[in-house]
Order: structure tokens, then sequence, then C-alpha cells
């Protein structure tokens, strides 16, 4: 009589959802890509080999404690711009658009979480941005045209430049090359760097476009609590795009899975 091994669960990837309305009347164009594009990341969580969670506020605008403690890993996608005064910045530029305060609330708490108990992360767009913002950094409120178009001039669609990624980082580590070309859809970007990050990734006109934690867990002996974490990713490009590559979506997703396997989490606080 033959026995099967039981499969293992997949594991659990949290992602908060969007909240602004896409469908409401007079919606920016911009909205409706967000929340559409979310559903890609989705899709990318599970064809990695994870089960995504979707993570709702509750009613004082935080995620579920429960469902955060479940998380082995989380995602931060896109989405529309983070509040200016969160970094000391004008919540009045012209170029500012679907400033959610709920979707920072929400967002923030993700973060905070994935960094306080050590949960490998991935954070894009203006998942990244956020990261930067926590640790103390500012943005670009609306990026000078440039040899680089970050942003497709009618707002819809995607832009396509190449990136450099920085020797031995996380992410030339991901895609096991120096250079690589992806989809883009942002006006604003980092400016200063928050505490504990580092640049990983420019464009050719020097846009920061991939940033990590300096000492990820396990990389640096008796280094300061703040500075230690686990695997932190944010990239400013969207990889959930189906151009200019298939085969460029899915690496940073297997990627964040490979941390979140048991061997990969010895000594992570449950």
């Amino acid at each position: 009589m033959s026995t099967t091994e039981p499969t293992a669960p997949a594991p659990l990837i949290g992602i908060p959802v969007r909240l602004s309305d896409g469908d409401a009347p007079g919606a920016d164009q911009r909205v409706v890509e967000a929340n559409r594009i979310f559903d890609d990341v989705v899709d990318l969580i599970r064809a990695a080999g994870a089960e995504p969670v979707l993570l709702r506020p509750s009613s004082d605008g935080s995620p579920l404690d429960e469902q955060l403690a479940d998380c082995r890993g989380f995602v931060v996608p896109g989405g529309g711009d983070v509040d200016p005064a969160l970094y000391g910045a004008d919540p009045q530029h012209p170029a500012l658009y679907d400033v959610n305060p709920a979707q920072d609330r929400l967002d923030t708490a993700v973060i905070r979480y994935a960094l306080e108990n050590r949960r490998p992360f991935l954070g894009i767009c203006r998942g990244m941005q956020l990261l930067n913002i926590i640790r103390g950094g500012t943005l670009h409120l609306d990026l000078p045209k440039t040899s680089v178009t970050h942003d497709p001039e009618n707002g819809e669609g995607w832009a396509v430049h190449d990136v450099a990624l920085s020797a031995g980082s996380a992410a030339a580590q991901v895609f096991g090359r120096d250079r690589i070309p992806v989809s883009s859809g942002h006006h604003q970007a980092v400016d200063r760097v928050g505490d504990g990050l580092r640049v990983t990734a420019r464009a050719d006109d020097g846009c920061v476009e991939a940033i990590e934690l300096s000492e990820p867990a396990g990389s640096s002996e008796g280094a300061e609590s703040a500075q230690v974490g686990a695997w932190t990713l944010g990239v400013q490009w969207h990889p959930e795009a189906f151009v200019p590559s298939d085969e460029l979506r899915l690496p940073l997703f297997r990627a964040l899975l490979e941390q979140v396997r048991p061997e990969a989490q010895a000594g992570v606080t449950s």
C-alpha cells in the first residue's frame, strides 16, 4: 500500500486592497488602471506558488492583526500619490492625484508590520515610495522631463526603459543580470533615501528604480536592530505589466516566495 506525503499549504502573502473607486463617475484613468493591475499582482502571487491574502482596513483604518500574523510575506502594489504631508512636502502641489489617507494608513500599517516582524516584503511603485517615506526619506513631487520617459504622456499604458542593477544586490540576484528593460508609469520617485536603505537600481537619467534594506537579516553580526530585517525590496517599475517582456513578470514574486519558505524563516518571530 503506497502512501502519499501531504502537500504543504501554500504560504500566505498579504496584499492590501486598493481603496479608491475606479468605477466612480469621472474617475482618474490612473485609478482605473491601478485597480485593474492589482488583479494582475494577485495572479502573479498565485503563479509564484503562494496564496494571496487580501488585507482590508478595520474600522480604525488598520489591517486586521489576525490576517497580518498569518502572512509570511507582503506585497504592497502601486496606486495613487502618497500624502506629501507624510514627508514634509507641499500637499497642494498641482501634479498630485488620488491622495487617499485611508490607503496611506492601510499600506503603512502593512509595511511597518513587515519591517517590525522581519517578514519578507516587496514594494511596487507606490509601495517602494511609501517604504522610503516610512524610513524617513522623501519623494520628488513631480519628476522633470529628462532623457528617460517615466510616465506616458496620455497617462495610459506604459513607458519602457532600461534600469541598471547594482552588482550583488537582491534585485540583480533576482534577474541574474545587471541591466533589464522595465515598464514605468509614475510621475514621482525617491529623492532623499530613507534610513537603513540603499539604492540598488537606477534609470539612465539617475532616477532611483530600486531600494533595499542596507543590512538584510543575517548579513551583519551585531548590527543595530533597526538596520537588520528580512528580505526587503522596493522597485519603482511595474513587474506585473506584460511589456516589455513576459519573462520579467514573475521573478520578483518567485524571489519573495523563496524567502518565505520554512528554511528562510529561521529566527523569524511568529
